[in-house]
């Protein structure tokens, strides 16, 4: 059983995206669209998200938020994630792929 391990993630406290150096060699394409998709996520319902990709090598949205944070939208969150299942499909999947062939 592996540990779980991040691609990327984005903050809109503190307005940042990170992505995780072990995924350097993904095109800079793929890491643009990551960014973007991230960051306007951030940006539209608040809060933190995080693309990890589970013990099973599967990759989940995670989505977090500080304590207090009144402005966070919990339900938009779910929404969009599910918006970004649907309409993101060939993304994810090859970002799944790319990780069950070359990182594990």
């Amino acid at each position: 059983m592996q540990q779980e391990v991040v691609l990327c993630a984005a903050s809109a406290y503190e307005k940042k995206f990170y992505i995780n150096p072990m995924f350097d060699g993904i095109p800079q394409s793929v890491k643009d669209e990551l960014k973007i998709m991230c960051v306007l996520f951030t940006e539209d319902v608040g809060g933190i998200l995080e693309l990890v990709y589970n013990e099973d090598g599967e990759l989940e949205f995670r989505t977090s938020f500080d304590e207090g944070d009144y402005l966070y939208d919990e339900i938009g969150s779910v929404l969009k994630v599910k918006e970004l299942q649907r309409t993101k499909p060939e993304l994810l999947d090859s970002l799944q792929l790319f990780y069950q062939v070359i990182m594990e």
